[in-house]
C-alpha cells in the first residue's frame, strides 16, 4: 500500500469513528406505542388522553365515531398522543 493510498484510508476510518462518537452523544427519545386489544386496556394506560384506533397497515389513525374506529384485523386501540409520537397520520374520513 502507498503511503497516499494509507492517507485515505486511516482518513476514513478516523472519519466514520468521529461521526460515531458524535451519533453516540446525541440524546434521542422515542416515545414507545403501547397497542392494545381492547379500548378498555387502552384507556386504563392512558386515561388523561383520548384512545384512538390504528391502522398499522395504513398508518392511519381513527377517532371514536368515524366509521374505521375499531374496524380491520391490522390495527390496535393506542393514546392519541403515543400516535402522534409515532408521526402516524390522522384520517381524513369525518366523524360519524
Amino acid at each position: 500500500m502507498t503511503r497516499s493510498g494509507f492517507r485515505r484510508w486511516s482518513g476514513g476510518i478516523a472519519l466514520a469513528g468521529a461521526i460515531m462518537i458524535g451519533a453516540g452523544t446525541a440524546e434521542v427519545s422515542a416515545t414507545p406505542l403501547t397497542p392494545f386489544r381492547y379500548e378498555a386496556q387502552a384507556q386504563r394506560h392512558c386515561p388523561h388522553d383520548k384512545v384512538v384506533w390504528l391502522d398499522f397497515r395504513k398508518g392511519i389513525y381513527y377517532r371514536k365515531g368515524q366509521k374505521r374506529y375499531g374496524q380491520g384485523f391490522d390495527g390496535s386501540f393506542v393514546c392519541l398522543n403515543e400516535a402522534r409520537d409515532g408521526f402516524y397520520r390522522r384520517s381524513v374520513l369525518g366523524l360519524r
